[in-house]
Parts: C-alpha cells; structure tokens; sequence
C-alpha cells in the first residue's frame, strides 16, 4: 500500500514546549513549597483548542517535585502561547523528515 491509499495515521496529541520570558514568571505554592513558573506545556485538543499547564523550579532550589499549574489568564501571556503554536506550526511545516 502506498502513501496516496494510505489511512491517515491516528495522531494522539501534540505538544509544545515554551519558555517563558523572565518577565512574565511568576511564583506559586504547592505543598509549602514556593515555585518560579518558568515553561509552559501547551497541548493541542482533538476539538482544536489548546490546554496549557505551567512548570518551574522551587525557588529554594534544589529539583522538587514535577508539578504543574494553572496559567494565570494574562493576555501577555496568552501572546506567547499564540506566538508560540504560531511558531511550532512554522517549524513542524518545515521539517526535513527522519534523517
């Protein structure tokens, strides 16, 4: 079977990584423990949205544990999530396939 008469593969999910700039990074508590937000996972949805969960560091140091958080509805922040995807989608358009 070749690639024209091929199902189109089932895709589970799509993720991104994003880095949030310094500026934005804010501090939460988990567990009595305080975290600086530093990434964002962003998951594209079967229905088209997207779902997004912040990540950091415990700003005691050290690793802690891997938690995540709500983004705060910001619209600066929301800017990077959008440019972001924006920027995946340019990148995934792009690839040069398995080397």
């Amino acid at each position: 079977m070749d690639a024209s008469t091929a199902a189109a593969p089932e895709v589970s999910a799509l993720a991104i990584n994003l880095v949030i700039p310094p500026e934005l990074r804010w501090h939460d508590t988990r567990r009595g423990e305080e975290f600086e937000l530093q990434t964002l996972t962003v998951r594209l949805l079967p229905d088209g949205s997207l779902a997004v969960k912040a990540y950091g560091r415990p700003v005691a140091g050290g690793r802690g544990a891997y938690v995540s958080f709500a983004m705060p509805d910001h619209p600066e922040l929301r800017a990077v999530v959008d440019a972001g995807a924006n920027r995946a989608a340019e990148l995934w358009r792009a690839n040069s396939g398995l080397g």
